[in-house]
């Protein structure tokens, strides 16, 4: 009889379903925090990505050489001397900082377009006039980690790529399009990081691109 009356006995049993559900519903109540802010940082990374773009099209180029007029008027293409006033040659340099910095060639004929500039990459990380994040006054000033902080210059790539616009020895430079990309991003998770799959979730690949306009420092946007 005593055995049955405790098989019926139901005291306590919201308690028990409370234990249950309440880690159910924290997860998915600190869960949904999370996300937004995956949103967030998906956002920010990609209004980031267009804000550097811009910078990259009126500011210095970080392949130095792309601008000056000395080897890119006097390549050799195909046996061919390519003189001021002829068709710029064909050309696409990828600069990738990769925690040490460098440009490669990765098509056509880059003579002299080869070496990196730490210099410009900040610009177009920092802003105008910056060295740091987050302390632009202005969005004439701002860079990329002004909108994005996390970013560094490990986390962006920029192809230039010669579209056939512009001609050898033009003062200014080719005028090549510029794409902008992000990459070994991960999204930062506060309550689910723990949880299996979260971890290191990669960010999405991000690229946008602009024409080049004036390749220069001195440019206004």
């Amino acid at each position: 009889m005593a055995k049955r009356h405790l098989w019926r006995d139901e005291a306590g049993g919201a308690l028990v379903e409370a234990t249950v559900l309440i880690p159910i519903l924290f997860v998915f109540l600190l869960g949904s925090v999370d996300f937004l802010h995956a949103f967030y940082q998906w956002t920010a990374a990609t209004k980031a990505m267009q804000v550097g773009a811009r910078l990259a099209a009126v500011s210095d180029p970080v392949a130095t050489g792309m601008t000056g007029t000395t080897n890119i008027a006097k390549s050799a293409v195909d046996g061919t001397t390519v003189f001021t006033g002829d068709p710029m040659p064909d050309f696409q340099v990828t600069c990738n900082d990769g925690g040490s910095g460098g440009c490669t060639c990765t098509r056509g004929t880059c003579t002299g377009m080869g070496a990196y500039s730490a210099a410009a990459m900040n610009t177009i990380l920092f802003g105008r006039g910056s060295t740091s994040c987050t302390d632009a006054t202005n969005y004439y000033n701002a860079g990329m980690c002004d909108i994005f902080p996390r970013l560094t210059a490990a986390n962006v790539r920029i192809v230039y790529d010669q579209t056939g616009l512009g001609f050898a020895g033009r003062v200014a430079g080719p005028v090549p399009t510029i794409a902008v990309s992000l990459q070994n991003l991960t999204f930062q998770f506060f309550f689910l990081n723990g949880l299996s799959g979260f971890a290191n979730l990669a960010m999405p690949a991000f690229t946008t691109t602009f024409t080049g306009e004036a390749l220069s420092s001195a440019a206004t946007q």
